[in-house]
């Protein structure tokens, strides 16, 4: 089996996030814009789905880490990967991914503290 890069590691893992999320934060958003109505109720069709999605973000968040800082990269003289630039990139841009999707995992605990 190939293994995944870290790139994709992320975008899996962001997409995992937004679906683990969209059962509590989808309502919020629409009812912090003045969005109301009793069909709100239903966009919580995907709760029972939240675990799976949980899952998800954590194992390609652990792989896109695994990948970064234990496992690293090897590259040839003169590429492109071989540039530190490039490792210090790859790590700050998983660090701005995983932060706000791991905050995204926690709405549903966090949610009741503002209504």
């Amino acid at each position: 089996m190939a293994s995944l890069s870290a790139k994709t590691s992320l975008i899996v893992g962001a997409a995992a996030a937004v679906g683990a999320s969209l059962c509590c934060v989808g309502p919020l958003v629409l009812l912090a814009l003045g969005v109301g109505g009793t069909w709100i109720a239903n966009l919580t069709a995907l709760e029972p789905h939240r675990p799976l999605f949980v899952g998800l973000t954590v194992l390609f968040l652990g792989l896109a880490f695994r990948r970064l800082y234990l496992f690293p990269q090897i590259c040839m003289a003169g590429a492109r990967c071989a540039d530190p630039r490039t490792a210090k990139r790859q790590r700050l841009t998983f660090w701005i991914a995983a932060v706000p999707l791991l905050g995204l995992l926690a709405v549903p605990w966090l949610a009741p503290l503002f209504y």
